[in-house]
């Protein structure tokens, strides 16, 4: 095929989008299908620094048309993606990554012969950000014309294309190909400019973070598929490579010349520039915020646009969705995990803020975690063997002693795992396991949900396991894995007790959500406490502004007890998880109870339950009574019991009795 403007794409006739809006099927399987990069992105952690001196890299998903699909899918659309990926771990993190958030991934195909893209990026200063890409024969860029699916494209209302793919033959022949279905199924077309000079081999390999350079046959290649589309967004630079001139005027009259699409203009701070066809250019204001990192706002703007534009919004609305958008998303570290939902878009159309700097809006960025958390289980049944100082206590703290405790909690790991809840319960089986004792049974438990302690035991003020900074603990754990801390905290210790306990507890948070991990907060006032004082500590700390995603409480045993605990959660924050309820050695038969009438209530979400299930067991193996298998048997036997009435309580409950909270990322 020739690749100019002799292509197939380029000769077919100028594309007529209210005869294509006419014969669309009035409904589709997705909202749109983006085609094109999906990679790796290592973001530099050390704010500032030369690429050459970042020591320490954030690892997200990355490219443009995958950045975009992430954002879709938050802004409430049902977007697929069309690309290929390594048949390696990073591959694997590419499509778990869109699949968790919400985009189709079965045309997201595997290349044995290639590996995923990936790109070093820093952020430099406000107007620096060095990019290197490793591109060279990529998975993605083996994207070729049989690997679309004509059927697949006529079930999408939209074909998002990326200019990058088409840089070189094979992947401009795949567009075309896309091109074609597209124009037979009556799927519009919207095309992100996306032009980085390097990719197109005008640049030298390390140069990823020049905008622009006029390039004949670049414009030639991007005009020959004008005339197919119906959307058209580009910054500045991306338009006058587009339109073949260095004079924004010109190049905007080529585009008009070329398509009846509407053509948006990114300015960056000053917002938009609607120029649609047989109308006056139409301006739209941005709004004052300070950039942090520009990368990805135009991912994040497309996104916005296409949220506003495929349900019909008049185009000054569908702009005023992208621009705050991108300010969103300036305003964070990363690309796709700095993608806005539909719940914190709406909250800053609504509201603003009064922070330009926004990542520094608390109650913004809290709605931003809070929205894009991993999803969670209807309920958990976590069995807790996190303890420490309990097994020294009973096991001895001598290196024999060290080495029975990690034996027997890798045989309550085993018992777990041959008890997990079966699906049909919709409870899922968890741990609560530490590092200390636990390391050695962590790897086996990756399928259940797993909490790990932070705390030293008995700490009061709390202190961090082993005297470390809890983001230092944190930065070594998986992402999936939730950070657990028991306070002890009485809201009527001396007001520097209290004082210094907040003090850490707000410095876990922050840990928590700068590595993007969830917190399980256990609070156990100490001494003899009842409902009133366990409401009014969880009041105290919620009310400093520490609001874990999970919290960890006994049940409250007066009436209305949990009505009064959901009063005081829900009304510092309506996003949290809920309780898990927790055991403090309770006799089965009892805790039993306890859960089930805990299951029928909304904020419960579950349990995390220790030595009630594994404290005669660990007794019995000590005194040579009972033998490892008897230990599995016995364990997994008593958690059964647990889940068991737990379960059954939860299914007999009235229709949403029990129901989780209705954010994103709340299954």
């Amino acid at each position: 095929m020739n690749d100019r403007a002799g292509s197939t794409a380029g000769r077919a006739p100028q594309a007529d989008s209210r005869r294509r809006a006419a014969a669309r099927p009035a409904a589709r399987r997705f909202d749109v299908l983006c085609m094109g990069r999906a990679a790796v992105d290592l973001y530099g952690e050390q704010i500032g620094a030369r690429l050459e001196d970042v020591t320490t890299f954030a690892r997200y998903l990355g490219g443009s048309p995958a950045n975009t699909a992430v954002g879709c899918a938050r802004l409430g659309l049902q977007p697929a993606m069309l690309t290929r990926v390594g048949d390696e771990q990073n591959g694997n993190f590419v499509r778990e990554t869109l699949a968790r958030e919400g985009v189709d991934v079965t045309h997201v195909t595997t290349d044995p012969a290639r590996l995923t893209a990936l790109v070093f990026l820093s952020v430099r200063a406000a107007d620096n950000f060095p990019l290197l890409f490793y591109r060279d024969r990529c998975a993605d860029m083996g994207l070729a014309p049989e690997h679309i699916d004509p059927a697949f494209v006529a079930q999408c209302g939209a074909l998002l294309l990326s200019g990058t793919h088409l840089s070189q033959n094979g992947t401009r022949a795949a567009i075309d190909a896309a091109i074609v279905a597209a124009r037979a199924a009556g799927t519009r077309i919207a095309l992100d400019i996306d032009y980085r000079p390097v990719l197109w081999g005008l640049r030298r390999l390390g140069d990823g973070a020049t905008r622009y350079i006029e390039a004949r046959h670049v414009s030639e290649i991007l005009q020959a598929r004008l005339p197919h589309c119906d959307l058209v967004v580009g910054t500045e630079e991306e338009i006058q490579i587009a339109g073949g001139s260095p004079n924004l005027d010109a190049a905007l009259a080529t585009i008009r010349g070329l398509t009846r699409a509407l053509v948006v203009m990114k300015r960056g701070a000053d917002g938009c520039t609607l120029f649609a066809p047989d109308a006056p250019p139409q301006p739209v204001a941005g709004f004052p915020i300070d950039v942090f990192n520009v990368l990805g706002a135009g991912d994040a703007f497309m996104a916005g646009f296409l949220s506003a534009w495929l349900r019909g919004m008049p185009g000054a609305e569908c702009a005023r969705r992208a621009n705050a958008c991108g300010a969103l998303v300036v305003s964070r570290h990363g690309c796709a995990p700095a993608m806005a939902t539909r719940e914190e878009l709406e909250h800053f159309l609504a509201h603003g803020s009064a922070h330009r700097r926004l990542r520094e809006d608390a109650g913004l960025e809290r709605l931003h975690r809070a929205t894009t958390r991993r999803p969670a289980p209807a309920a958990i049944a976590a069995l807790a063997f996190d303890h420490r100082s309990q097994f020294e206590d009973m096991m001895g703290r001598d290196a024999d002693a060290a080495q029975r405790i990690a034996r027997f909690k890798q045989l309550v790991a085993q018992a777990a795992l041959s008890a997990v809840p079966a699906s049909p319960t919709a409870v899922c089986g968890g741990v609560l396991v530490d590092d200390r004792y636990g390391a050695a049974a962590l790897p086996a438990l990756d399928a259940l949900w797993v909490a790990r302690p932070v705390e030293e035991p008995g700490s009061r003020p709390l202190r961090f396991e082993g005297g470390a900074s809890a983001a230092a603990l944190l930065r070594s754990w998986p992402a999936q894995h939730v950070a657990k801390c028991l306070v002890a905290y009485h809201p009527d210790d001396t007001q520097e007790m209290r004082a210094a306990q907040i003090e850490r507890l707000r410095e876990l948070a922050q840990a928590c959500a700068d590595t993007q991990r969830e917190l399980l907060l256990e609070v156990i006032p100490p001494g003899e406490t009842d409902d009133a004082v366990l409401l009014r500590a969880v009041a105290d700390i919620a009310g400093a502004g520490v609001l874990p995603d999970w919290w960890k409480l006994q049940a409250p045993l007066a009436a209305g007890g949990w009505r009064a605990l959901e009063t005081t959660i829900r009304g510092a924050d309506p996003q949290c998880r809920g309780v898990l309820v927790l055991g403090l050695d309770a006799p089965l038969d009892e805790l039993a109870e306890r859960l089930a009438a805990a299951a029928r209530e909304p904020l419960c979400r579950g349990f995390a339950v220790g030595r009630t299930i594994f404290g005669d067991a660990a007794r019995a193996w000590m005194a040579g009574t009972l033998d490892d298998a008897g230990v599995v048997a016995t364990i997994a036997a008593r958690y059964r019991r647990l889940v068991d009435a737990f379960s059954a309580a939860r299914c007999a409950a009235p229709a949403g009795a029990a129901a989780a909270p209705a954010v994103r990322g709340a299954a």
